[in-house]
């Protein structure tokens, strides 16, 4: 829409472009200034902050007034063609209706042909070369004569006049139904804005059509600028931008503690030279290697949340999907959560990659340990130990 918008006030076709292409670089900008706005707060970069406060003030102003421009443009001209069509149809409604009240003036007649007919056999008596033509009427014989010729004219004449509106009878008909390219014309050139002014009539009477076109307007512009504005951020405000990838359960088969310590940062030494008397004597310098690169990853769900907290990882031991669904519960009900069925259950842990068997016709899942069993037996450990000593 900005670059539309853009795009119609260039004077030429390529201003055009160049205002379109900048209308639609301010609404991407306005997009994306959120981020660095609330990434200078939090790490205390008032300067940066203000700069990123004024550039989306500035973006969203302009972007702003597009939109309220390409929303009023094409409101107002739809209006607008709608309107010049309700007022068109209206007009030959008027047409159409003078017509037919016209026809209806006009007396019963016999068809035109018929009456001409008539005529014709009148003409070829004596009494016409006698009265010539009706125009010298002498005796009574003659004025029968000329009446029956004057009201078979008149005749004739109420028949042709039938046929000239009945003929734009079916033009107004057929410009009726082109008016709107023989879709129905609607009679309120805006008839949301119609119905919201009538319904906004019973609280303030003195609401017109205009204002609700108006502040449909507005409100069309200030959803849009709120939507582009601050919709991507609060897309991504549940995502953790800034946590380290760290998975809530092993996806792959358990590596070894060498693999483990390579896969860890690397302390490297290094030999430094100290400078002053004891030129020959050196220190060692340590360096860390830096982590590797963040990623972007999805919030945790309950059962990634579960293995977590309550799982660990142990080489012989196995843990029965009874066992396991029963602590499973347990640890919804402390966090004031509902569980899941044990079929998604089953299935969602099983997607975290731990090794599932039947063993003795009951399921079992091999490497694992709940947590809480070993916190148990060092409990016992310790109250046996305690005991002895005392």
């Amino acid at each position: 829409m900005n670059w539309r918008f853009g795009v119609s006030l260039g004077r030429t076709e390529f201003d055009g472009q160049i205002y379109g292409a900048a209308s639609a670089a301010a609404d991407c900008m306005k997009a994306l200034v959120p981020f660095f706005f609330f990434a200078a707060i939090r790490n205390r970069m008032w300067s940066q902050a203000l700069a990123s406060a004024l550039v989306w003030v500035v973006v969203t102003s302009y972007s702003l007034t597009s939109a309220l421009g390409h929303a009023a443009l094409n409101r107002l001209d739809t209006a607008g063609q709608r309107t010049a069509s309700a007022d068109s149809y209206k007009d030959h409604r008027a047409d159409l209706a003078r017509a037919q009240e016209q026809l209806s003036w006009i007396p019963q007649h016999r068809p035109a042909q018929a009456v001409q007919a008539d005529i014709d056999a009148v003409k070829d008596e004596r009494a016409w070369a006698n009265t010539e033509q009706c125009s010298k009427v002498t005796g009574s014989k003659s004025r029968g004569f000329c009446q029956k010729y004057h009201a078979l004219s008149a005749e004739l004449a109420s028949a042709q006049q039938s046929i000239a509106l009945e003929a734009r009878i079916a033009d107004i008909q057929g410009k009726m139904t082109n008016v709107n390219g023989g879709h129905a014309v609607m009679t309120e050139a805006d008839p949301q804005a119609a119905v919201l002014a009538k319904l906004a009539a019973l609280i303030a009477p003195t609401v017109k059509v205009e204002d609700v076109q108006t502040a449909l307007t507005v409100f069309i512009a200030l959803l849009l600028e709120v939507g582009s504005g601050f919709g991507m951020y609060i897309a991504f405000s549940q995502w953790r931008l800034y946590d380290s990838h760290s998975p809530a359960a092993p996806r792959i088969a358990p590596v070894s503690t060498a693999a483990a310590a390579v896969a860890a940062p690397k302390a490297v030494a290094i030999e430094k030279p100290r400078s002053g008397a004891n030129d020959n004597r050196s220190t060692t310098e340590t360096k860390v290697a830096s982590p590797a690169p963040q990623r972007l990853i999805a919030p945790e769900n309950d059962v990634e949340r579960f293995y977590k907290e309550r799982i660990e990882t142990q080489d012989g031991s196995s843990l029965t999907a009874t066992s396991l669904y029963e602590d499973y519960c347990a640890w919804c009900e402390e966090q004031q959560k509902e569980p899941l069925a044990l079929p998604t259950f089953g299935r969602e842990f099983g997607e975290l990659g731990v090794q599932k068997a039947r063993i003795a016709g009951r399921v079992r899942y091999i490497g694992i340990a709940l947590k809480s069993a070993g916190e148990l037996e060092e409990d016992k450990k310790l109250t046996a130990f305690s005991e002895k000593a005392a």
